[in-house]
C-alpha cells in the first residue's frame, strides 16, 4: 500500500464515521473505494475522504442518500475534465445552488432549535438552583 492509499480504519477515524457506515455508502454507490489491495482490502485516497466529509455534512442536515447522490454527481462534473456547454455548466450549478439554499435554510432552522434547547436548559438550572437549600 503505498502512501496515497489509506485502509478504511484509517478513514473511518479521520472522518469519525463508522466503519459499517462507510461500507454502506459503498454499497448505496455513494463513495467508491478507489483501489483494493492484493489481499482485497479497500483502500481510499484523500479525495475519496473529502466525498464521505460532504456526506457526513448533509446527513444532520437531513439529506436523503438520492440527494447526496445528486449533489455529488453535480459537484464530479463540474470537477471533471470533461467540457461542458454553458447550458450544462449553469444547470448543475443551479443543482448546486439549490442544495447551497437548502443547507441554509436547516441550519437556520437547527439554530432556532439550539436556541430553544439552550433556553430550556437554562430553565431548569434556574429552577434547580431555586430549589436548593441554602447553605450558611
Amino acid at each position: 500500500m503505498d502512501s496515497e492509499h489509506m485502509q478504511i480504519g484509517e478513514v473511518a477515524a479521520r472522518t469519525e464515521l463508522s466503519l459499517r457506515t462507510i461500507r454502506h455508502y459503498e454499497e448505496t454507490g455513494l463513495v467508491i473505494p478507489s483501489a483494493r489491495s492484493q489481499g482485497g482490502f479497500r483502500l481510499y485516497t484523500e479525495a475519496d475522504v473529502q466525498r464521505l466529509m460532504v456526506i457526513r455534512r448533509m446527513k444532520p442536515l437531513g439529506f436523503t442518500l438520492d440527494q447526496m447522490r445528486d449533489l455529488l454527481d453535480a459537484t464530479d462534473r463540474l470537477d471533471s475534465d470533461e467540457a461542458l456547454g454553458s447550458a450544462e455548466r449553469e444547470a448543475l450549478l443551479g443543482r448546486v445552488r439549490e442544495y447551497e439554499q437548502a443547507a441554509t435554510e436547516q441550519v437556520d432552522k437547527l439554530r432556532v432549535q439550539l436556541a430553544r434547547a439552550e433556553d430550556f436548559a437554562e430553565t431548569l438550572r434556574t429552577r434547580l438552583h431555586q430549589a436548593a437549600p441554602a447553605t450558611s
